[in-house]
């Protein structure tokens, strides 16, 4: 149980770390636990990959999650869905056959909150501590240091985990109970969601009007309409660029979690749900790795 492991976990100055998934997000949140003196062994299924970050950070990699998790304290897993990390946890050579009792699992990749709650309980057979801690801020706020990380758990093992996901986080926030990180991040993406396909109106609505639609964006973005994806994706939108970190393909994944858990919730959605069947329109238009920004690409589809 949580009350027994170490309580100094996150102050020894020989702590390890493992890191398991070498993505977009993966891979700089990794390096950053290297650089900051955390001791890092990584694993990841591409060994080509894993192989990049070595030479990149100079840190160590490992064949299995099982061996990455043999001598560390902490291990974080960054994945891209359910049955991943199903595999790289539970699997037979999964995390929980390295991990030692009284270390603790973290797991960044947004999931199901039932994936957490089964994560948990196979954890604690084995007296190790175990977080929720879905992401969001995308590739460019892995690589900058500054996610925004959403947490589900025991308190205790929050407060030693937390000064280890600071390295990578600039709000580390505890939620609640196990479940809640992803419960929170379900929260996120329906504001995602919602704003971008209102922005995408916007620029489509002003193109389509005959106004100048880079200087709307600038006579809008100084009051109430602003928003981080007006200020960070409103010129690419317009440019037709949409080849960033955060896939439709993904969002649609991320938005299924969300309708099944709304559906059992009792919470009405009708927004996020309209919004993930136009994105399915833009996987269909070829658009699944297209940026999440891309939902203006579906009305310049729809007028032409």
């Amino acid at each position: 149980m949580s009350e027994n492991i170490p309580q100094d976990i996150a102050r020894e100055k020989d702590l390890r770390t493992g890191f398991i998934g070498l993505g977009a997000m993966g891979f700089p949140m990794a390096g950053h636990l290297q650089t900051s003196g955390y001791t890092t062994t990584v694993y990841n299924r591409s060994s080509a990959k894993a192989s990049n970050w070595h030479e990149t950070y100079r840190g160590n990699t490992a064949s299995t999650p099982a061996e990455a998790a043999l001598t560390a304290d902490l291990v974080f897993v960054c994945v891209g869905n359910d049955h991943d990390v199903h595999e790289v946890v539970l699997g037979n050579h999964g995390v929980l056959k390295g991990l030692k009792p009284g270390s603790i699992l973290v797991d960044h990749t947004t999931a199901s909150a039932d994936l957490a709650q089964e994560l948990q309980a196979a954890c604690q057979e084995k007296n190790i501590g175990f977080l929720d801690a879905p992401v969001s801020g995308g590739q460019a706020g892995a690589e900058s240091g500054q996610l925004t990380i959403m947490v589900g758990g025991d308190a205790n093992i929050f407060t030693r985990a937390e000064p280890v996901m600071s390295v990578y986080g600039k709000s580390v926030r505890l939620m609640g109970p196990c479940g809640s990180g992803q419960l929170t991040k379900m929260a996120n993406q329906i504001c995602i969601a919602g704003v971008l396909q209102g922005l995408s109106e916007a620029l489509h609505f002003s193109d389509r009007a005959g106004l100048d639609t880079a200087n709307v964006i600038e006579a809008i973005s100084q009051g109430a309409a602003q928003s981080w994806q007006m200020d960070n994706r409103s010129q690419t939108m317009i440019q037709g660029e949409f080849d960033f970190g955060f896939a439709v393909d993904w969002m649609r994944k991320d938005l299924g979690l969300v309708l099944d858990a709304a559906d059992r919730a009792g919470a009405s959605l009708p927004l996020t749900a309209l919004v993930d069947q136009f994105y399915a329109d833009v996987q269909n238009l070829g658009g699944g790795r297209w940026d999440t920004s891309s939902l203006i690409e579906r009305l310049r589809k729809l007028s032409s």
